[in-house]
Protein backbone atom coordinates (compact mmCIF):
# COMPACT_ATOMS: atom_id res chain seq x y z
CA UNK A 1 0.00 0.00 0.00
CA UNK A 2 1.41 3.36 -1.06
CA UNK A 3 1.67 5.92 1.71
CA UNK A 4 0.65 9.44 0.77
CA UNK A 5 2.12 12.54 2.36
CA UNK A 6 -0.86 14.12 4.12
CA UNK A 7 -0.82 17.71 5.36
CA UNK A 8 -4.25 17.17 6.99
CA UNK A 9 -6.37 14.37 8.45
CA UNK A 10 -8.84 12.48 6.27
CA UNK A 11 -12.52 12.12 7.19
CA UNK A 12 -14.11 9.82 4.61
CA UNK A 13 -17.79 10.55 3.92
CA UNK A 14 -18.43 7.20 2.26
CA UNK A 15 -17.27 3.95 3.85
CA UNK A 16 -19.30 0.75 3.99
CA UNK A 17 -19.79 -2.23 6.21
CA UNK A 18 -20.99 -5.59 4.92
CA UNK A 19 -23.96 -6.99 6.85
CA UNK A 20 -24.17 -10.48 8.30
CA UNK A 21 -27.15 -12.74 7.58
CA UNK A 22 -28.95 -11.75 10.78
CA UNK A 23 -28.57 -8.00 10.25
CA UNK A 24 -32.13 -7.50 9.05
CA UNK A 25 -33.74 -10.10 11.31
CA UNK A 26 -31.96 -10.23 14.69
CA UNK A 27 -34.34 -7.67 16.21
CA UNK A 28 -37.29 -8.27 13.89
CA UNK A 29 -40.58 -8.87 15.78
CA UNK A 30 -41.89 -12.43 15.52
CA UNK A 31 -44.98 -11.27 13.64
CA UNK A 32 -42.72 -10.50 10.66
CA UNK A 33 -40.77 -13.76 10.82
CA UNK A 34 -40.20 -15.06 7.30
CA UNK A 35 -40.36 -11.67 5.59
CA UNK A 36 -36.58 -11.88 5.05
CA UNK A 37 -35.09 -15.26 4.20
CA UNK A 38 -31.86 -16.64 2.79
CA UNK A 39 -32.39 -19.48 0.34
CA UNK A 40 -30.13 -21.78 -1.66
CA UNK A 41 -30.53 -21.60 -5.44
CA UNK A 42 -28.28 -23.83 -7.54
CA UNK A 43 -25.67 -23.88 -4.82
CA UNK A 44 -25.71 -20.10 -4.27
CA UNK A 45 -27.24 -18.22 -1.35
CA UNK A 46 -29.80 -15.59 -2.29
CA UNK A 47 -31.99 -13.25 -0.27
CA UNK A 48 -35.76 -13.50 -0.56
CA UNK A 49 -37.96 -10.57 0.44
CA UNK A 50 -41.62 -11.44 1.01
CA UNK A 51 -41.01 -14.68 -0.85
CA UNK A 52 -39.47 -12.96 -3.89
CA UNK A 53 -35.84 -13.85 -4.62
CA UNK A 54 -33.73 -10.76 -5.30
CA UNK A 55 -30.70 -10.52 -7.57
CA UNK A 56 -30.10 -6.87 -6.68
CA UNK A 57 -27.04 -7.90 -4.65
CA UNK A 58 -25.72 -11.11 -6.27
CA UNK A 59 -24.02 -12.38 -3.09
CA UNK A 60 -26.01 -11.04 -0.11
CA UNK A 61 -23.96 -13.03 2.41
CA UNK A 62 -20.85 -11.03 1.41
CA UNK A 63 -18.69 -14.07 2.14
CA UNK A 64 -16.98 -13.47 -1.20
CA UNK A 65 -16.87 -9.93 -2.61
CA UNK A 66 -15.25 -7.87 -5.35
CA UNK A 67 -11.97 -6.30 -4.33
CA UNK A 68 -11.97 -2.69 -3.13
CA UNK A 69 -11.34 -0.39 -6.07
CA UNK A 70 -11.69 -3.14 -8.67
CA UNK A 71 -13.44 -0.74 -11.04
CA UNK A 72 -10.98 2.18 -10.82
CA UNK A 73 -9.75 1.78 -14.41
CA UNK A 74 -13.30 1.40 -15.68
CA UNK A 75 -14.44 4.67 -14.13
CA UNK A 76 -11.29 6.60 -15.06
CA UNK A 77 -10.86 5.37 -18.63
CA UNK A 78 -14.13 3.70 -19.60
CA UNK A 79 -14.50 0.27 -21.14
CA UNK A 80 -13.47 0.53 -24.81
CA UNK A 81 -13.02 -3.24 -25.11
CA UNK A 82 -16.54 -3.94 -23.88
CA UNK A 83 -15.42 -6.21 -21.06
CA UNK A 84 -18.05 -7.98 -18.97
CA UNK A 85 -18.64 -6.97 -15.37
CA UNK A 86 -16.91 -10.17 -14.27
CA UNK A 87 -13.84 -9.24 -16.33
CA UNK A 88 -13.89 -5.69 -14.97
CA UNK A 89 -14.19 -6.86 -11.36
CA UNK A 90 -11.35 -9.34 -11.76
CA UNK A 91 -10.57 -11.90 -9.10
CA UNK A 92 -12.86 -11.75 -6.08
CA UNK A 93 -11.75 -12.08 -2.47
CA UNK A 94 -13.01 -13.64 0.73
CA UNK A 95 -14.45 -11.15 3.16
CA UNK A 96 -11.99 -9.97 5.80
CA UNK A 97 -12.77 -9.09 9.41
CA UNK A 98 -12.49 -5.37 8.64
CA UNK A 99 -15.63 -5.57 6.51
CA UNK A 100 -17.68 -6.70 9.52
CA UNK A 101 -15.86 -5.74 12.69
CA UNK A 102 -15.12 -2.20 13.89
CA UNK A 103 -11.96 -3.07 15.81
CA UNK A 104 -10.49 -4.75 12.74
CA UNK A 105 -11.71 -1.87 10.60
CA UNK A 106 -9.87 0.68 12.73
CA UNK A 107 -6.59 -1.12 12.02
CA UNK A 108 -7.28 -1.06 8.29
CA UNK A 109 -8.27 2.60 8.51
CA UNK A 110 -4.81 3.26 9.96
CA UNK A 111 -3.27 1.49 6.96
CA UNK A 112 -5.52 3.47 4.62
CA UNK A 113 -4.59 6.73 6.40
CA UNK A 114 -8.21 7.43 7.30
CA UNK A 115 -8.59 9.20 10.62
CA UNK A 116 -12.41 9.00 10.59
CA UNK A 117 -15.22 7.72 8.39
CA UNK A 118 -18.97 7.68 7.98
CA UNK A 119 -19.98 4.02 7.88
CA UNK A 120 -22.98 3.08 5.74
CA UNK A 121 -24.75 -0.27 5.47
CA UNK A 122 -24.73 -2.07 2.10
CA UNK A 123 -27.61 -4.56 2.07
CA UNK A 124 -29.99 -1.93 3.44
CA UNK A 125 -30.32 -0.33 0.01
CA UNK A 126 -32.68 -3.07 -1.18
CA UNK A 127 -35.15 -3.00 1.72
CA UNK A 128 -37.56 -0.11 1.14
CA UNK A 129 -38.19 -0.65 -2.54
CA UNK A 130 -39.04 -4.35 -2.14
CA UNK A 131 -41.44 -3.65 0.72
CA UNK A 132 -43.06 -0.50 -0.64
CA UNK A 133 -46.56 -1.97 -0.30
CA UNK A 134 -46.00 -2.82 3.37
CA UNK A 135 -45.15 0.38 5.30
CA UNK A 136 -45.23 -1.15 8.76
CA UNK A 137 -42.89 -3.94 7.65
CA UNK A 138 -40.44 -1.40 6.24
CA UNK A 139 -40.26 0.31 9.62
CA UNK A 140 -39.83 -3.00 11.43
CA UNK A 141 -36.99 -4.21 9.19
CA UNK A 142 -35.16 -0.86 9.19
CA UNK A 143 -35.47 -0.63 12.97
CA UNK A 144 -34.08 -4.16 13.23
CA UNK A 145 -31.14 -3.24 11.01
CA UNK A 146 -30.37 -0.12 13.06
CA UNK A 147 -30.27 -2.14 16.27
CA UNK A 148 -27.98 -4.69 14.65
CA UNK A 149 -25.64 -1.86 13.56
CA UNK A 150 -25.66 -0.48 17.10
CA UNK A 151 -24.88 -3.98 18.47
CA UNK A 152 -22.10 -4.82 16.04
CA UNK A 153 -20.64 -1.44 15.04
CA UNK A 154 -21.45 0.82 17.96
CA UNK A 155 -19.61 1.25 21.22
CA UNK A 156 -21.03 1.70 24.71
CA UNK A 157 -24.53 2.25 23.34
CA UNK A 158 -23.42 4.84 20.79
CA UNK A 159 -23.30 4.77 16.99
CA UNK A 160 -19.86 6.39 17.28
CA UNK A 161 -16.97 3.96 17.75
CA UNK A 162 -13.65 5.19 19.18
CA UNK A 163 -14.41 8.69 17.96
CA UNK A 164 -13.48 7.49 14.46
CA UNK A 165 -16.26 5.32 13.00
CA UNK A 166 -19.58 7.11 12.65
CA UNK A 167 -22.15 4.48 11.72
CA UNK A 168 -25.17 5.94 9.96
CA UNK A 169 -28.60 4.58 10.97
CA UNK A 170 -31.36 4.47 8.37
CA UNK A 171 -34.56 6.44 8.88
CA UNK A 172 -37.54 5.38 6.79
CA UNK A 173 -40.47 7.79 6.52
CA UNK A 174 -43.76 6.02 5.62
CA UNK A 175 -45.25 6.58 9.10
CA UNK A 176 -44.07 10.03 10.22
CA UNK A 177 -44.62 9.53 13.97
CA UNK A 178 -42.64 6.30 13.86
CA UNK A 179 -39.85 7.99 11.89
CA UNK A 180 -39.61 10.68 14.57
CA UNK A 181 -39.44 8.03 17.28
CA UNK A 182 -36.60 6.27 15.45
CA UNK A 183 -34.80 9.56 14.88
CA UNK A 184 -34.95 10.34 18.61
CA UNK A 185 -33.80 6.81 19.44
CA UNK A 186 -30.82 7.02 17.10
CA UNK A 187 -29.68 10.59 17.76
CA UNK A 188 -30.78 11.46 21.29
CA UNK A 189 -30.45 8.05 22.93
CA UNK A 190 -27.56 6.59 20.91
CA UNK A 191 -25.48 9.49 19.67
CA UNK A 192 -25.85 9.16 15.89
CA UNK A 193 -24.23 12.12 14.14
CA UNK A 194 -25.87 11.51 10.75
CA UNK A 195 -28.91 9.68 9.41
CA UNK A 196 -29.60 8.04 6.07
CA UNK A 197 -32.79 8.81 4.11
CA UNK A 198 -33.45 7.17 0.73
CA UNK A 199 -33.43 9.55 -2.27
CA UNK A 200 -36.81 8.37 -3.50
CA UNK A 201 -40.53 8.93 -3.03
CA UNK A 202 -41.77 7.60 0.29
CA UNK A 203 -44.06 4.55 0.20
CA UNK A 204 -47.14 4.61 2.39
CA UNK A 205 -50.73 3.57 2.92
CA UNK A 206 -51.87 6.17 0.37
CA UNK A 207 -49.18 5.42 -2.19
CA UNK A 208 -45.89 7.11 -3.04
CA UNK A 209 -45.15 10.79 -2.32
CA UNK A 210 -42.20 13.14 -1.85
CA UNK A 211 -40.38 13.37 1.47
CA UNK A 212 -40.39 17.17 0.96
CA UNK A 213 -44.17 17.60 1.16
CA UNK A 214 -45.68 19.33 4.24
CA UNK A 215 -46.85 15.95 5.53
CA UNK A 216 -43.26 15.29 6.63
CA UNK A 217 -42.63 18.68 8.21
CA UNK A 218 -42.83 17.38 11.79
CA UNK A 219 -39.95 15.03 10.99
CA UNK A 220 -37.76 17.68 9.36
CA UNK A 221 -38.56 20.10 12.18
CA UNK A 222 -37.16 17.56 14.62
CA UNK A 223 -34.10 16.98 12.41
CA UNK A 224 -33.36 20.72 12.51
CA UNK A 225 -33.88 20.83 16.29
CA UNK A 226 -31.35 18.01 16.69
CA UNK A 227 -28.99 19.61 14.15
CA UNK A 228 -28.19 16.24 12.63
CA UNK A 229 -26.79 15.69 9.13
CA UNK A 230 -29.16 14.08 6.63
CA UNK A 231 -27.38 11.86 4.11
CA UNK A 232 -28.92 10.67 0.85
CA UNK A 233 -26.81 7.78 -0.38
CA UNK A 234 -27.21 6.03 -3.71
CA UNK A 235 -29.81 3.29 -3.36
CA UNK A 236 -32.49 1.39 -5.20
CA UNK A 237 -34.87 4.30 -5.60
CA UNK A 238 -37.41 2.32 -7.59
CA UNK A 239 -36.69 3.88 -10.95
CA UNK A 240 -36.05 0.50 -12.54
CA UNK A 241 -39.84 0.28 -12.83
CA UNK A 242 -39.70 3.02 -15.44
CA UNK A 243 -36.67 1.57 -17.22
CA UNK A 244 -38.46 -1.77 -17.32
CA UNK A 245 -41.41 -0.26 -19.15
CA UNK A 246 -39.01 0.69 -21.94
CA UNK A 247 -37.00 -2.53 -21.77
CA UNK A 248 -40.03 -4.80 -21.40
CA UNK A 249 -38.37 -7.03 -18.81
CA UNK A 250 -37.79 -7.53 -15.06
CA UNK A 251 -38.83 -4.77 -12.67
CA UNK A 252 -35.85 -5.31 -10.34
CA UNK A 253 -32.84 -3.02 -10.38
CA UNK A 254 -29.76 -5.05 -11.34
CA UNK A 255 -26.81 -2.68 -10.81
CA UNK A 256 -24.14 -5.16 -11.91
CA UNK A 257 -25.58 -5.94 -15.33
CA UNK A 258 -25.01 -3.77 -18.39
CA UNK A 259 -28.11 -1.82 -19.39
CA UNK A 260 -27.30 1.23 -21.50
CA UNK A 261 -30.81 2.64 -21.25
CA UNK A 262 -30.71 2.52 -17.46
CA UNK A 263 -27.21 4.02 -17.51
CA UNK A 264 -28.47 7.09 -19.37
CA UNK A 265 -31.03 7.57 -16.56
CA UNK A 266 -28.86 6.63 -13.59
CA UNK A 267 -28.81 10.13 -12.07
CA UNK A 268 -32.56 10.63 -12.43
CA UNK A 269 -33.31 9.58 -8.80
CA UNK A 270 -30.86 12.03 -7.21
CA UNK A 271 -31.86 14.76 -9.67
CA UNK A 272 -35.50 14.35 -8.75
CA UNK A 273 -34.70 14.09 -5.03
CA UNK A 274 -32.77 17.36 -4.98
CA UNK A 275 -35.37 19.07 -7.19
CA UNK A 276 -38.07 17.92 -4.81
CA UNK A 277 -36.34 19.59 -1.85
CA UNK A 278 -36.96 22.98 -3.47
CA UNK A 279 -39.99 22.37 -5.69
CA UNK A 280 -42.00 20.94 -2.79
CA UNK A 281 -40.77 23.64 -0.46
CA UNK A 282 -39.00 21.79 2.35
CA UNK A 283 -35.84 23.90 2.06
CA UNK A 284 -37.95 27.05 2.30
CA UNK A 285 -39.70 25.82 5.41
CA UNK A 286 -36.48 24.44 6.91
CA UNK A 287 -33.54 26.42 5.53
CA UNK A 288 -31.26 25.10 8.29
CA UNK A 289 -31.40 21.52 7.01
CA UNK A 290 -27.99 20.02 6.17
CA UNK A 291 -28.16 17.40 3.40
CA UNK A 292 -25.19 15.42 2.09
CA UNK A 293 -25.59 13.65 -1.25
CA UNK A 294 -23.30 10.61 -1.13
CA UNK A 295 -22.18 8.21 -3.87
CA UNK A 296 -24.25 9.94 -6.52
CA UNK A 297 -21.38 11.85 -8.09
CA UNK A 298 -21.94 15.37 -9.33
CA UNK A 299 -22.59 15.05 -13.08
CA UNK A 300 -26.30 15.76 -12.50
CA UNK A 301 -25.79 18.96 -10.54
CA UNK A 302 -25.12 21.69 -13.09
CA UNK A 303 -27.85 20.56 -15.52
CA UNK A 304 -30.33 20.56 -12.64
CA UNK A 305 -29.26 24.02 -11.45
CA UNK A 306 -29.64 25.36 -14.97
CA UNK A 307 -33.10 23.83 -15.28
CA UNK A 308 -34.21 25.15 -11.90
CA UNK A 309 -32.89 28.60 -12.77
CA UNK A 310 -34.99 28.61 -15.92
CA UNK A 311 -38.11 27.43 -14.06
CA UNK A 312 -37.59 30.05 -11.32
CA UNK A 313 -37.39 32.77 -13.96
CA UNK A 314 -40.81 31.69 -15.26
CA UNK A 315 -42.54 30.76 -11.99
CA UNK A 316 -40.88 32.31 -8.91
CA UNK A 317 -44.15 32.00 -6.99
CA UNK A 318 -43.79 28.22 -7.20
CA UNK A 319 -40.67 28.47 -5.04
CA UNK A 320 -42.11 30.92 -2.53
CA UNK A 321 -40.08 33.63 -4.29
CA UNK A 322 -36.85 32.16 -2.88
CA UNK A 323 -34.25 31.35 -5.53
CA UNK A 324 -33.95 27.51 -5.56
CA UNK A 325 -30.26 27.77 -6.47
CA UNK A 326 -29.64 29.80 -3.32
CA UNK A 327 -31.57 27.24 -1.25
CA UNK A 328 -29.61 24.30 -2.69
CA UNK A 329 -26.25 26.00 -2.22
CA UNK A 330 -27.12 26.75 1.40
CA UNK A 331 -28.28 23.28 2.45
CA UNK A 332 -26.68 20.78 0.06
CA UNK A 333 -23.26 19.11 0.36
CA UNK A 334 -22.00 16.92 -2.46
CA UNK A 335 -19.57 14.00 -2.36
CA UNK A 336 -18.29 13.68 -5.95
CA UNK A 337 -16.71 10.68 -7.57
CA UNK A 338 -12.93 10.87 -7.49
CA UNK A 339 -12.67 10.81 -11.29
CA UNK A 340 -14.89 13.89 -11.75
CA UNK A 341 -13.87 17.54 -12.09
CA UNK A 342 -13.54 18.37 -8.41
CA UNK A 343 -12.26 21.88 -8.97
CA UNK A 344 -15.27 22.71 -11.14
CA UNK A 345 -17.63 21.36 -8.46
CA UNK A 346 -15.87 23.52 -5.87
CA UNK A 347 -16.45 26.54 -8.06
CA UNK A 348 -20.15 25.72 -8.47
CA UNK A 349 -20.99 24.82 -4.86
CA UNK A 350 -18.11 26.37 -2.97
CA UNK A 351 -15.29 24.34 -1.42
CA UNK A 352 -17.20 24.41 1.89
CA UNK A 353 -19.87 22.17 0.34
CA UNK A 354 -17.72 19.39 -1.17
CA UNK A 355 -17.04 16.15 0.72
CA UNK A 356 -14.38 13.51 0.10
CA UNK A 357 -15.80 9.98 -0.13
CA UNK A 358 -13.97 6.84 -1.27
CA UNK A 359 -16.77 4.21 -1.21
CA UNK A 360 -14.31 1.79 0.42
CA UNK A 361 -14.43 -1.25 0.28
CA UNK A 362 -16.81 -1.36 -2.69
CA UNK A 363 -15.38 -2.12 -6.13
CA UNK A 364 -16.70 1.19 -7.50
CA UNK A 365 -14.52 3.20 -5.13
CA UNK A 366 -10.82 3.70 -4.46
CA UNK A 367 -8.61 0.88 -3.25
CA UNK A 368 -6.42 3.44 -1.46
CA UNK A 369 -8.64 6.37 -0.41
CA UNK A 370 -5.75 8.70 0.39
CA UNK A 371 -4.89 8.85 -3.32
CA UNK A 372 -7.97 11.06 -3.69
CA UNK A 373 -5.78 14.03 -2.75
CA UNK A 374 -3.94 13.71 -6.08
CA UNK A 375 -7.17 14.75 -7.80
CA UNK A 376 -7.24 18.07 -5.92
CA UNK A 377 -3.50 18.77 -5.66
CA UNK A 378 -3.79 22.02 -7.62
CA UNK A 379 -6.38 23.51 -5.28
CA UNK A 380 -5.38 25.82 -2.42
CA UNK A 381 -4.31 23.80 0.61
CA UNK A 382 -7.07 25.37 2.69
CA UNK A 383 -9.72 24.05 0.27
CA UNK A 384 -8.09 20.64 0.13
CA UNK A 385 -8.27 20.37 3.92
CA UNK A 386 -11.95 21.32 3.89
CA UNK A 387 -12.86 18.77 1.22
CA UNK A 388 -10.79 15.93 2.66
CA UNK A 389 -12.31 16.14 6.10
CA UNK A 390 -12.78 19.60 7.53
CA UNK A 391 -16.22 20.13 6.07
CA UNK A 392 -17.57 16.82 7.36
CA UNK A 393 -16.07 17.34 10.81
CA UNK A 394 -17.80 20.74 10.93
CA UNK A 395 -21.14 19.26 9.83
CA UNK A 396 -20.99 16.54 12.48
CA UNK A 397 -19.62 18.95 15.11
CA UNK A 398 -16.66 16.69 15.93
Amino acid sequence: MTKVELPYQLFDADNHLYETKEALTRHLPKEYEGAIQYVEINGRTKIAVLGQISEYIPNPTFEVVARPGAMEEYFKHGNPEGKSRREIFGKSMKAIDAFRNPEARLKVMDELQLQRALMFPTLASLVEERMRNHPELIHAVIESLNRWMLDDWGQDGSFVHSGRIFTVPVITLPIVERAIDELNWAVVEHGAKAILVRPAPVPGFKGMRSFALPEFDPFWKRVVELDVLVTMHSSDSGYSRYDAEWDGNSLEMLPFQTNTFAMTNQWRPVTDAVASWVCHGALNRFPDLKIAVIENGSAWLEPLLQQLSDVYKKAPEGFGFRDPIEAIKQSLYVSPFWEEDLERLSQVMGADHVLFGSDWPHPEGLAEPARYIHEIKDMPLENQAKIMGGNLARLLKV
